[in-house]
């Protein structure tokens, strides 16, 4: 049976009243010591015991619960309670309860960091005062991030990009080994900036685990950054169906899975927050705005990725949610063009799709000399263009090129 979650809508309630992210932890168990908010109607009755609003029915294997109209509507009226009921334990000074309980639900604990929220859990804060952006380099500052191939490549450089910004990121790779130790060497002053947790992208029940992972430990999500990709470059003559499928299901179909099961997540907070604003950034290519040589499997996984992008972007602009892709150019310093065995330099080497060339370097000088500007893209590049995408509040549904001219918008 669908059920709603009550962690992000609390959030929601906290960020609206204070006008400002919040990491929100929370437990099952409730603590009489908090102050309440009591909630009621169906909608707040209803969490998995109680009578579930018309339209939501039990799903049994195979099958897929349907978030409808009622849940959404049910989830609203929670949202509304919720923000009334936190804002009506504003004190005088603009400061409300940093913790509270939800009879039926349990206890949940705000804090502007994740440091703060466990500070909150151990009763050694009270309070959470308002506070306000500073300026347009705080675009992302308090913010939680999920990059999803996150462990190495344009993934770290973009999880460095949006911890060195003040986001809090989830890195989530399949390889969970190299996104902990990505994570520890980012909080190794003992600040804890970012997490690290396992998903298979191609997987929906990863993807939902993950989703249900991120509301219990940090309460919601601000922006959903789908990086995870693969490449196997091949000839349409000689190309496996094998290979052609894995490479669709990374970066293609797994976008849709992980827009699916996180976008809820960005509703729920937005019940009780009208005025948030969340996005969701697709790291597409420039092979997503032109063909490419022998590599029809990747072009058209990218091409596809821009058609989710506007799709998405159109439904669910009614909740606050921007959709975009970033286009960036070659990455040539990464491991998936430089890695020396399974790198593209060397994949395009063995394929001979560089006529003429004999050594990775032959190969690497003929993509250099392609852009006018005459490098690869880099990490900082691209976090210019997400910080953009964030910050332009009048723009959904767009492929932002950064291929240092190498692509140019017709």
């Amino acid at each position: 049976m669908v059920r709603i979650s009550i962690t992000p809508i609390i959030r929601g309630a906290y960020m609206d009243v204070l006008g400002f992210p919040v990491i929100l932890a929370s437990e099952e168990a409730e603590n009489p010591r908090l102050p309440k908010l009591n909630l009621s109607g169906p909608g707040a009755l209803w969490h998995g015991h109680g009578s579930a609003p018309a339209g939501a029915f039990a799903a049994g294997k195979g099958e897929t619960a349907v978030y409808s109209a009622e849940v959404r509507a049910a989830e609203a009226e929670i949202g509304r309670q919720a923000r009334a009921a936190l804002a009506s334990l504003r004190n005088q000074d603009g400061s409300i309860p940093a913790a509270v309980q939800v009879p039926g639900y349990g206890s949940f604990y705000a804090g502007y960091s994740h440091e703060e929220a466990q500070r909150v859990r151990a009763s050694e804060i009270d309070v959470l005062e308002p506070r306000t952006p500073e300026g347009r380099s705080d675009v992302v500052k308090g913010r939680i991030a999920l990059v999803t191939g996150g462990a190495q490549g344009f993934g770290a450089e973009i999880v460095r990009g949006l911890v060195d910004a003040g986001a809090y990121v989830i890195v989530a790779d399949i390889n969970i080994d190299g996104a902990r130790d990505f994570v520890n060497s980012l909080n190794a002053d003992g600040l804890q900036r970012a997490s690290a947790l396992k998903v298979d992208v191609s997987d929906e029940e990863s993807v939902k685990i993950l989703a249900d992972t991120i509301v219990s430990e940090t309460g919601g999500l601000d922006m959903l950054i789908s990086n995870a990709g693969v490449l196997r470059a091949g000839s349409v003559l000689e190309q496996s169906a094998s290979d052609f499928s894995f490479v669709t299901k990374i970066n293609y179909s797994a976008f849709f899975l992980v827009t699916k099961q996180l976008a809820p997540v960005m509703v729920r907070q937005r019940a009780a927050c009208p005025d948030w604003k969340a996005d969701i950034l697709q790291i597409n290519s420039k092979s997503g705005l032109e063909g490419s040589n022998r590599n029809g499997a990747y072009a058209g996984g990218k091409f596809g990725g821009i058609g989710l992008v506007q799709s998405f972007a159109m439904e669910l602009v009614e909740y606050g949610i921007k959709v975009n892709a970033i286009c960036p150019g070659n990455f040539f310093d990464g491991p998936l063009w430089s890695d020396p065995d399974r790198g593209l330099f060397v994949q395009y080497l063995n394929t001979g799709k560089v006529p003429g060339a004999k050594t990775v370097d032959d190969v690497k000088a003929f993509y250099e000399a392609k852009v006018p500007m005459g490098r690869g893209c880099t990490g900082d590049d691209v976090m210019k263009a997400i910080l953009y995408c964030v910050e332009q509040e009048y723009e959904t549904g767009q492929a932002v090129p950064v291929t240092g001219g190498q692509v140019m918008l017709k």
